[in-house]
Order: C-alpha cells, then structure tokens, then sequence
C-alpha cells in the first residue's frame, strides 16, 4: 500500500515520498496562546495527530507544532486583563497541551515558540532583504509580493486580480497593498527587540518559517494546517521561504482540514457560539469529542451539533460493549494485527469514515462470533485500532461506569428499543407506547425509519 494525501497546491490527491528515505519531517501551525482553544482548533490537532500516529508507523518522524506567543492578540489580551503577558502566554500554553491531551492527541517531537527564536526571524528578513524581495518603509520590512512571480500558487489566487479587487486603504509605508510585514515597531507597552531596524516584533508569517527552517530544514515534507491558513498565512510562508532558500520549495505536500460549523452555523465569538474545548471536556469524555472529529472526512466541512456528539458517544459504546468481558493482554493488544482494509483506508488521505466502518465490522464479527480464542483475537485487533486511531483508551467497565449519575447507558437504551420492537410486532401498542414515554422522561428522542430505530439525547 502507498500513502495517497492531498496536496492543496496540486489540488490532488498523490502518493507520498519523502524527501529522505525512511524519514519524514512535518510542521503543523500550532495556537496563539491568548486564549482556550474552541473545537475547530482541536480539529487540525486531533486529525493530523492521527497522521502522526500513520506515519510512525513507517518512519522516522520528526514532527514539529508551534506556539505563537508573540502575537497582538495576545497583547490584546495583556491590556484588557491587566495581567502581563508572560502569565497570559505561561497558562493558555498549558491549557492547550491539557487539552488537547484530553483529546488524544500526542505531545510533539518539538514544540517551538516564537519568542524563543527571534535571532532566526532577524537572520531569514536579512537574507530576504539582501536577495531583494523584501524593503524597508518606516521602521517597518515589508515582503515586496512582486518580486515573486509564483505567488497565490497555493491558494489559486492571480495576484493581478488581487491588486484590482483590492479594497483597503493602503499602508503610506507599503509599496502595494498585498505587501505583507515581516518586522514592525513596537510601541513601549508592546513586546520587542532589538533589530537593524530598531526595536520591534516580528509578523505572524515569518514565525512559521524561521522556526520550520530551524527544526526540520529548508524543505520540510509535509506542512498541515486548517484550510482557514491557506490564504494569507501559508501562502506567505511559502513564498517568503522559496525566495529565502534560492528557490527551494518550502513544503513538498501540503494538507489542509475542512471548516468546522455549529448547528449549520459559522462559530464566532459575536454569535456567541464558540465551543471551548476546555469546558467541553468537563462534562464529555475526551474520547468522544476526538472521534466525532474524525467522523468526517478531515478535507470536509464537519457541522458540530448535540448529535454529532450522541453519535460519537454511541459508536464508542458499540465498540466498548463488543470488547467487554473480553480478557486482552497488552502484550497481546500490542501484537494484534491491524486489517488490511482498515489501513488501507486511512492511508488513502485519512478516510476515517471507511476506516471506522471497517472497525464496526470487526464489533460485528465479535459480537457473533462464539470461539473464545477468535474473540480474543478479534478483540485484540479492535484494541489495536482503537491504538492507531486514538481511542479506546479506558476499560470496558470503566466506560460504562462513566455516563452520567442517573442517565441511561446506550446498552440500556437499546434494550428498551428492542423492547418497543417487540411490542410493536405483537401489535401491543399500549406497551409500545410506554417505553416511548420511559424513554422521553429519560430525555433520549426516538425516530423511526426503514432503517430502523434511531435516538439521540435530548438534553
């Protein structure tokens, strides 16, 4: 089997080699520390953490995710709160790491920040002023965008319709208004350093690629990222890198996650409807949150509701209830074969949807099979899944004993809707129609289809 990925700047799927033989080197843009994390950022994290774990399981990964902690959001955030802006970035940054934990999701190779590489921002913008792509106005260094003829590559945009659709006011210091800033000055109250062009901060993009430059080298394979930093972020990336690396190319693959809604919604913080992953994960399992977000395919828009998580919770208590009262060793876990169909889902671009319906079919085979040693072996290959996709983590009896203190296992709601099933077939309405009524006073609404049965919980 080949690895097939995306790449947004072929705007194919390929197959992956990397640059080096056996090893790999990934860069995936990580959060600015100003605040907790909503659940469209713990989707970049939570999906290519699942190709982190792939990968791995290949070669020699180097894998890099940064921190932004230099960013005027977060000075932002210093001046409304009062607090310093070390204490700020100091606990968001610990924030994020717990919560995406809770998520799954693996601590990575090297986690870069910002403000610890300034020297290398300061080197890359002299080379990019020397080569001639880059000016300075004003205490400012702008990238010149037209000195680099394969701009809006990446993200398919003309830059001369760019220029004629403008329609903000351009900088006095900026030549052309997509000229992009690479070093400002900075105010007294602001964060800064000492620079050839005074005391300052460096731009959000060339963070990126003076930290990606240092840890995994000029090209690095792959570079990930939410389809949100396509443009402008990854766009300018790229080209301030080729132009500062004679032509080389900055990223051989680039992958890209879909938007994530709510309730068929836009998530903005002005409609009030922002998910914080850290209070998500107070009163639903990590587990659950991780694998509604792989639920769809990761380049697809991911609408999050009640029901996508109800949906989740009632996958993994499909997959628990199978395993259950199956004794696995870890040795044995560990050993456990993974199928061919479920890899080969997940390395055709992360098809999570396939490669969960192939996990269901081996709780399918489990759930009839009557040989104890096939049980054990069939559980031991759900664990082993279960490893590579992230979930699983807890014991059976564990994660039974997890719901809620007087709510109603998924096991216990589908006995009761086998129990209307039955009713119904002997014609026995009125029975029928108390299980309804049991089952809405327990807050879970029923839905009746050719398909059968469906539920969610209501509240």
């Amino acid at each position: 089997m080949t690895l097939q990925l995306h790449d947004t700047l072929q705007g194919k799927k390929v197959p992956f080699e990397p640059l080096v033989e056996g090893q790999v080197t990934m860069y995936l843009c990580g959060p600015t520390v100003y605040n907790y994390s909503h659940v469209g950022n713990a989707r970049p994290a939570v999906v290519f953490d699942l190709l982190v774990r792939l990968l791995r399981r290949r070669y020699k990964l180097t894998f890099a995710r940064n921190i932004t902690d230099v960013d005027d959001k977060i000075n932002a955030a210093s001046i409304e709160t009062g607090k310093p802006i070390d204490e700020i970035t100091a606990r968001f940054i610990t924030a994020y790491n717990e919560d995406m934990g809770a998520l799954g999701v693996m601590p990575p190779d090297i986690e870069p920040r910002a403000t610890q590489h300034i020297g290398e921002m300061i080197a890359m913008i002299e080379i990019l002023i020397e080569k001639g792509f880059a000016y300075t106005a004003e205490d400012h260094v702008l990238f010149d965008v037209s000195s680099y003829k394969q701009y809006g590559e990446l993200s398919k945009r003309d830059l001369r319709e760019m220029i004629a659709g403008a329609r903000v006011e351009v900088a006095p210091y900026k030549k052309a208004a997509h000229d992009f800033v690479l070093w400002k000055p900075s105010p007294a109250e602001f964060p800064g350093w000492d620079s050839p062009w005074g005391r300052g901060r460096p731009g959000w993009h060339i963070e990126c690629s003076a930290m990606a430059r240092k840890h995994l080298g000029e090209t690095i394979d792959i570079h990930a990222g939410g389809q949100d930093l396509v443009f402008p972020h990854h766009e300018n990336e790229s080209a301030q890198s080729c132009c500062a690396h004679d032509g080389a190319p900055f990223a051989r693959y680039w992958l890209h996650n879909g938007f994530l809604s709510i309730d068929q919604t836009k998530m903005s913080k002005s409609l009030g409807n922002v998910l914080l992953v850290h209070e998500l994960v107070k009163t639903v399992p990590g587990e659950v949150i991780r694998l509604a977000l792989l639920s769809a395919h990761y380049r697809q828009p991911l609408d999050w509701s009640a029901a996508t998580l109800e949906s989740a919770r009632r996958m993994l208590d499909r997959l628990y209830g199978a395993v259950r009262g199956v004794v696995v060793s870890s040795k044995a876990r560990a050993a456990a074969d993974i199928p061919d169909a479920l890899l080969a889902a997940l390395e055709d671009d992360l098809n999570t949807p396939k490669a969960l319906a192939e996990l269901f079919g081996l709780a399918k085979a489990l759930n009839k099979e009557t040989d104890e040693a096939t049980r054990q072996t069939l559980a031991a290959q759900i664990y082993a899944c279960g490893d590579l996709i992230g979930v699983l983590g807890d014991d059976p009896e564990t994660w039974f004993a997890g719901h809620a203190e007087g709510e109603m296992s998924a096991a216990e709601i589908e006995a009761l809707i086998a129990k209307r099933k039955g009713a119904r077939t002997a014609r026995d309405f009125e029975a029928a129609d108390a299980v309804r009524d049991q089952l809405a006073a327990a807050g879970i609404s029923i839905e009746d289809a050719d398909g059968g049965t469906s539920w969610r919980r209501s509240g």
